[in-house]
C-alpha cells in the first residue's frame, strides 16, 4: 500500500486523519512544540487499518503529524518529563470557539490528552517509511452502556 499523505483544513478533514491514527503509539520524547514557528509535531507508529482490511495483514508505519498556527499547548494525564512514556492515541477532535479558531484535542488512553489552541485547522499527516509486521490488531473493550 502506498504511503499515506493527508491534509486537514477543517473538522471533517481532521476526522479522516483521526481515523487513520486511531491506536497509534507515540513516545513522549517524540512530541514537540515550536512556539516561535507556531508548530506542534509528533512522530507516531500508526496501525495500518487499511492494510488489515484489504490484505488481512497486521502492520504498523512510522508517521509524522504536524499542526501549524498553534498558539499554545496544554497537556494533562501524563508527565511530559518522562520522555520514555508511551501514549496510545484514541482520537483527534476539534472544538470551535470563534471560527475558524478553536482547540484541537488529542485524546489518549488512560485519560491523558493534549490540547492545541489553534488559529485555524492546518494539519498534515505523512507516512515516513516502510511497514513492519505486528502480532496483534488493537482491540477495545466495549462497555455495556456503549453497545
Amino acid at each position: 500500500m502506498d504511503p499515506l499523505k493527508l491534509l486537514a483544513l477543517d473538522g471533517e478533514d481532521l476526522a479522516v486523519i483521526s481515523a487513520n491514527l486511531q491506536d497509534a503509539v507515540v513516545k513522549v520524547e517524540d512530541i514537540g512544540f515550536l512556539p516561535n514557528a507556531q508548530r506542534f509535531a509528533l512522530l507516531l507508529n500508526r496501525f495500518d487499518w487499511d492494510q488489515k482490511e484489504t490484505a488481512d495483514e497486521l502492520v504498523r508505519r512510522r508517521s509524522g503529524l504536524h499542526f501549524e498556527r498553534v498558539r499554545a499547548v496544554r497537556s494533562r494525564g501524563f508527565d511530559p518529563k518522562n520522555t520514555e512514556a508511551v501514549l496510545n492515541l484514541l482520537a483527534i477532535t476539534f472544538i470551535a470557539s470563534e471560527e475558524p479558531s478553536g482547540e484541537v484535542w488529542l485524546s489518549f488512553s488512560g485519560g491523558a490528552d493534549i490540547r492545541l489552541e489553534v488559529e485555524c485547522i492546518e494539519a498534515r499527516l505523512s507516512d515516513l517509511g516502510p511497514t513492519w509486521g505486528c502480532t496483534q490488531a488493537p482491540a477495545h473493550d466495549i462497555r455495556a452502556d456503549e453497545a
